[in-house]
């Protein structure tokens, strides 16, 4: 059920004669997590660290990742760039994230993205594949998209697309963690969590950049991160999403987590001077009910 549903449902039983006192109480609570989903902000500049105390404050990796599950980690891998670039989600976080869900029980990490520029340039370039290859752990996969697991995936929801196709080992995670990298994009103004959706679908991508905000909304109808962590340890300000020169990154060494990707990106403009309402595809997730925007709707809390 998602937050508008459960208003409309709620605003049902508030109508009748069914509100007693110990349904109240029952209610209230998850009126309450559902209308203010906890956003956690970390800043420091070892890396490592920096995930752990963001990821504390929503009860650390262990509250998603329990043992034996499949996990998937959905960076930006898109760019040949290398991390003081930030086109891509850096190579420590991701790390990091990994360490932590093999240390909560998962079976297998699967990590990957559908490039822009070549793969294996990609994945070397960007830091991530050699980062991973020394966490020395069998149970890690840093692999190339293989076209073959693309499958499509009817939106029921959507307002713009009806069907996609969806990268079958994305859909069957037992959680999936959504990893994008904060830096500005040429058409869609900023490129956060909603956009990293482009990374797990086939398809002629090019297609979904006419009315771009309503397209991504509608694909993250059908998958929904279990937890979304927004690199901002760098912004690239101008000249996204692929970049290129070092003048247009500002380092600040913060990263975003929450359940909620609406508000994680709806946080996330504010670092580049914007607000939420700015971004269209921001704007079209939460009136599709997908998660809060009103930033003084979220708990912000300051790891």
């Amino acid at each position: 059920m998602d937050r508008r549903e459960f208003l409309l449902k709620f605003s049902m039983y508030s109508a009748g004669a069914i509100m007693a006192a110990p349904i109240f109480n029952i209610i209230l609570p998850v009126l309450s997590k559902i209308v203010q989903p906890n956003l956690s902000v970390g800043v420091d500049k070892d890396y490592k660290t920096l995930v752990q105390k963001t990821l504390a404050p929503l009860g650390g990796m262990d509250a998603f990742v329990k043992k034996g599950y499949r996990v998937v980690v959905k960076p930006n891998i898109g760019w040949d760039r290398t991390p003081e670039q930030a086109a891509n989600t850096h190579p420590q976080v991701v790390k990091a994230i990994v360490e932590l869900a093999l240390t909560s029980g998962a079976s297998k990490v699967q990590v990957f993205d559908r490039t822009c520029n070549s793969d294996r340039l990609c994945y070397t370039n960007s830091g991530i594949q050699n980062a991973l290859a020394s966490i020395n752990d069998s149970r890690v996969a840093c692999e190339f998209i293989d076209n073959r697991k693309f499958i499509p995936v009817a939106i029921k929801k959507g307002k713009s697309l009806n069907e996609w196709q969806f990268y079958k080992d994305a859909l069957a995670a037992d959680c999936y963690i959504n990893v994008p990298v904060a830096k500005h994009h040429r058409l869609a103004g900023l490129t956060l969590g909603l956009k990293n959706v482009m990374g797990i679908i086939g398809g002629e991508r090019g297609r979904l950049h006419t009315n771009i905000g309503q397209n991504l909304a509608d694909l993250c109808t059908v998958i929904k991160p279990d937890l979304t962590v927004i690199d901002a340890t760098r912004l690239l300000l101008n000249n996204g999403p692929q970049g290129g020169n070092l003048s247009d990154v500002k380092t600040i060494h913060t990263l975003i987590a929450t359940t909620d990707i609406v508000a994680a990106d709806a946080y996330a403009t504010t670092l580049f001077g914007k607000k939420p309402e700015d971004i269209s595809s921001t704007k079209a997730a939460y009136a599709m009910g997908l998660g809060e925007m009103q930033l003084n709707q979220m708990n912000i809390i300051k790891a």
